[in-house]
């Protein structure tokens, strides 16, 4: 537990399933505020910011589209009305599709750089503006992948994504941080949330992921949480513009192991 994290106001973006899940109750457990943000399911949102409550903290959940400028703003300004400030942001919100890129039609490629690059650029423009007006040494948190580094047949929109993502990262910790604004990426490895349920239903398929990575087994959404909780707390203070990859070491080329190569 990070006890500094208590009533600390926390904006996740795609929380109502997932990873935005998982760290919204993580963040709960800490007795935070969260914002719980979805695009279209408020059921499930509403259920998360239920579980939120019985952690020990408190939620709210807010409608919003990251692709659209517009709701971005509204959901930074709807946590401030509601809870009085802001102190953490997490752009979790993404996407993925598998397509031959010869055949990729540009409204694929559109849609996901929409959602994982500029979604993720309007919530840390947002987050930052109110910082820097508030003299907030505030926390930005955005949620890459190991396809920031590892290349991804069949996804070069995503990887594309978050090869962008890197970059911006670090670019925005380098220029924010004379102002004690922290900007870092977490880099999750396979992870079993529900967009991968089917996949890892099947065995065979589950067998080549596990194969990737050297821990052997397939990462848990609340591992990711627990890196998104010691990233936003005092822990990590002198932690900027770093990707921390949550990943079973899959980044280390697992296919060398043993000496092979």
């Amino acid at each position: 537990m990070f006890t500094d994290l208590e009533g600390k106001v926390v904006v996740i973006t795609g929380a109502s399933t997932g990873l935005g899940r998982a760290m919204s109750n993580r963040f709960g457990e800490e007795k935070a505020k969260v914002v719980v943000n979805y695009r279209s399911n408020k059921e499930e949102a509403d259920t998360v910011v239920e579980e939120v409550k019985k952690a020990g903290g408190d939620a709210i959940a807010v409608k919003g589209d990251v692709t659209v400028e517009a709701d971005v703003i509204n959901l930074i300004e709807t946590a401030v009305k509601e809870f009085g400030t802001l102190d953490v942001m997490i752009n979790n919100a993404g996407i993925e599709n598998a397509v031959e890129s010869h055949k990729m039609p540009l409204e694929d490629w559109n849609r996901v750089i929409d959602t994982n690059l500029t979604g993720a650029f309007l919530g840390s423009r947002e987050a930052i503006k109110y910082f820097v007006e508030h003299d907030i040494k505030g926390a930005v948190i955005n949620m890459s992948s190991v396809h920031e580094q590892i290349p991804w047949p069949l996804f070069v929109h995503y990887a594309a994504s978050k090869g962008g993502i890197k970059l911006m990262t670090q670019t925005l910790a380098m220029e924010y941080a004379p102002k004690g604004i922290r900007v870092n990426n977490i880099g999750p490895g396979a992870i079993n949330t529900p967009i991968n349920a089917e996949k890892f239903a099947d065995p065979k398929q589950r067998a080549d992921v596990e194969s990737m990575i050297p821990m052997g087994y397939i990462g848990k959404p609340e591992e990711i949480a627990n890196v998104a909780a010691w990233l936003a707390s005092s822990q990590a203070s002198y932690v900027t513009g770093i990707t921390l990859f949550a990943d079973g070491g899959m980044t280390l080329y697992p296919s060398f192991q043993a000496g092979r190569g």
